[in-house]
């Protein structure tokens, strides 16, 4: 993991955020950052190597199409604004407000 993966673990491990994320987990035939399988959130922490990648793109397609929602950050980000990358991850695995209250088997 990079430096700024490893920031970003360390304050979501162990449902710290209230849901449970693997690391490093291979779903299809990529290998994602951190994922919950609960929430289908895919976080994805990229380095400038990732800039305008047209593979990143084609992977992003791929997880949708599985349902899944895709994250990105910046190692930067990571690094110097660990709150606000953690505010929006939080924002996207709270339930809104105005979504029904999940029942029991549906």
């Amino acid at each position: 993991m990079t430096e700024a993966e490893k920031k970003l673990w360390n304050r979501i491990r162990n449902k710290q955020s209230g849901v449970k994320f693997r690391r490093q987990h291979a779903i299809g035939d990529y290998i994602v950052d951190f994922i919950s399988f609960e929430k289908r959130v895919i976080i994805e922490i990229d380095g400038s190597q990732h800039f305008e990648h047209e593979s990143d793109d084609k992977r992003d397609r791929w997880f949708r199409g599985q349902g899944y929602k895709v994250l990105r950050f910046w190692n930067n980000d990571v690094m110097k604004n660990i709150d606000g990358v953690l505010e929006v991850i939080m924002k996207e695995i709270s339930p809104s407000p105005l979504s029904p209250p999940i029942k029991g088997g549906e």
